[in-house]
């Protein structure tokens, strides 16, 4: 039986796409571009926006789920949804009256995430290395900066709280922000197919 190749539609559809919409993506790839260089340049200011933000998001859930929960009152589990919902209104007043306080809970918990992670990647990669697997020492790599990282942030709390997630935050728009710059700059040259 012959093989077809049934994604030629589908990528000559998203290369459509991406060449009718290029300019979209680079303004949105030169705009996470700027918003990564002042996160990089004001890390701080960059890191107590994204805990306020987070602060906004647990108040909303917390709001909603104590609506939801006093619209249900005969229902099972009451009592803790009451409670949960209580705690989330509670947790998201506090991240947003003392933010500072709040970016040092999220530094915690990042440092502990890249810890994680690094130890995860090295594993990793120190399995593929065994399968001969080309760059398995990249992967290495990766997790001991992970790891250093995790350290430096953790060796510097709670200093390093006010610039942490910022700087991370910066780096990572930054990236993406050229990235999506370059796919918009490669879709604009592609022919309409």
């Amino acid at each position: 039986m012959p093989v077809t190749n049934d994604s030629q539609p589908i990528q000559s559809v998203v290369a459509t796409s991406l060449h009718a919409h290029w300019k979209f993506f680079l303004i949105e790839g030169l705009i996470l571009l700027v918003l990564g260089v002042v996160a990089i340049v004001v890390p701080p200011l960059a890191t107590v926006a994204v805990e306020i933000f987070v602060g906004w998001i647990v108040l909303v859930s917390g709001i909603v789920g104590l609506v939801a929960t006093l619209r249900t009152r005969g229902a099972p589990g009451f009592g803790w949804s009451l409670l949960s919902a209580v705690i989330a209104i509670v947790a998201g007043v506090v991240l947003l009256a003392w933010p500072l306080s709040g970016a040092l809970s999220l530094t915690v918990i990042l440092t502990v995430f890249l810890a994680a992670e690094g130890i995860a990647s090295i594993m990793y990669a120190l399995d593929h290395r065994r399968d001969l697997t080309p760059r398995w020492s990249l992967m290495l790599v990766s997790g001991l900066v992970d790891l250093v990282l995790a350290g430096i942030i953790f060796a510097g709390l709670p200093g390093t709280a006010a610039w942490a997630i910022g700087l991370l935050l910066g780096i990572n728009l930054v990236f993406g922000g050229i990235a999506l710059i370059g796919m918009a700059l490669r879709a604009r040259t592609l022919a309409a197919a």
